[in-house]
């Protein structure tokens, strides 16, 4: 049996029984409760910012070729001299731009189902893997923290393909948080869609903990936080969407959450929404599971997406190097 970790991670029962005996050992070996804290600690510290195993494999995914659509094979420049690749699935005729951010440990191909729609609509569409995600894969991930940097680095590469871009970002689970953090750090994201987003770090990563591990979370985060610090570079302060969540405004936002959602909690969505400022839409959607709305109905999800983002971006006139490609 599968048990997922945060948002995406897995690892099996057995696993799960080695991680137990580690932490017993470590409470032993140390004098009791406080080796145990720091052990379990040190493991989900690792869990949330180790690098994603690759496999020969892979490369081995579809692309817009197999949906026909034209795209080019792009290196966006990111921080720290690190190329993002992605896919530019591009309209001459439109000047405007979806930017879809994936989800925690994700890659890109996951998107071409939503992507495929949102080019049919009209739109340009950029579809990126972050750091340590998708292609980039073998090196630390933050859950988060850079890749809301990432997104920025995504948003600034449309503007020079298209200097008139009325942009929007549509993203899944930790892409719905980065979509949302990264709209309140640049006026240039002008509507989000955040499928599943959580609210806080702290607290989808305690979910997960309290459902998984079935410790004590409150002290044991406590230490997470200040690993977090070491490891990666941040702390669970540092990715907070609900405080962010009211700068959108007046931006549109529309949050789509299941409400039998495992891993991340659907009340995040609803404290998001009480959160953000107007115009903001709550779409939640019964017995379905993380980011499910999308294979609960393909055919509306696509349509209300689309039209979500055809009213928010409205048309501008298209410069004539534009026009002319």
């Amino acid at each position: 049996m599968d048990i997922t970790f945060a948002t995406g991670t897995r690892y099996t029962r057995s696993g799960t029984r080695w991680i137990n005996r580690a932490i017993g050992a470590a409470g032993l070996a140390g004098g009791g409760i406080l080796s145990g804290i720091l052990a379990t600690a040190l493991y989900v510290a690792h869990r949330i910012t180790r690098p994603t195993p690759t496999t020969p494999f892979d490369s081995f995914t579809f692309t817009p070729f197999e949906f026909g659509i034209p795209y080019d094979a792009v290196a966006l420049p990111g921080g720290d001299g690190v190329k993002l690749p992605g896919w530019w699935m591009y309209r001459a005729d439109s000047s405007r731009v979806v930017i879809i951010c994936i989800g925690y440990r994700g890659r890109r191909a996951d998107m071409l189902g939503i992507g495929a729609a949102l080019w049919r609509d009209g739109n340009n569409v950029l579809i990126f893997d972050y750091r340590g995600h998708g292609e980039l894969a073998g090196t630390p991930v933050t859950l988060g923290y850079r890749e809301v940097q990432d997104l920025l680095s995504a948003v600034a590469w449309a503007k020079s393909q298209v200097p008139d871009a009325s942009i929007g970002v549509l993203g899944y689970s930790m892409g719905g948080s980065v979509a949302i953090m990264g709209a309140a750090r640049s006026q240039d994201i002008r509507a989000v869609v955040a499928d599943s987003p959580f609210a806080s770090q702290r607290e989808v990563v305690g979910l997960t903990v309290r459902r998984v591990l079935r410790v004590p979370h409150g002290p044991l985060l406590n230490v997470v936080d200040l690993l977090l610090g070491h490891i990666g570079g941040y702390h669970f302060k540092d990715v907070e969407p609900l405080r962010e969540v009211p700068l959108i405004a007046p931006r549109p936002l529309l949050l789509i959450h299941g409400d039998a959602d495992s891993v991340t909690d659907p009340r995040d969505s609803q404290a998001l929404y009480d959160a953000a400022g107007e115009p903001k839409d709550l779409w939640l959607v019964p017995d379905v599971e993380h980011c499910g709305v999308y294979f609960a109905d393909r055919s509306y999800y696509c349509e209300r997406v689309t039209g979500f983002f055809r009213r928010a971006l409205a048309e501008q006139a298209l410069p004539a190097a534009h026009a002319a490609r």
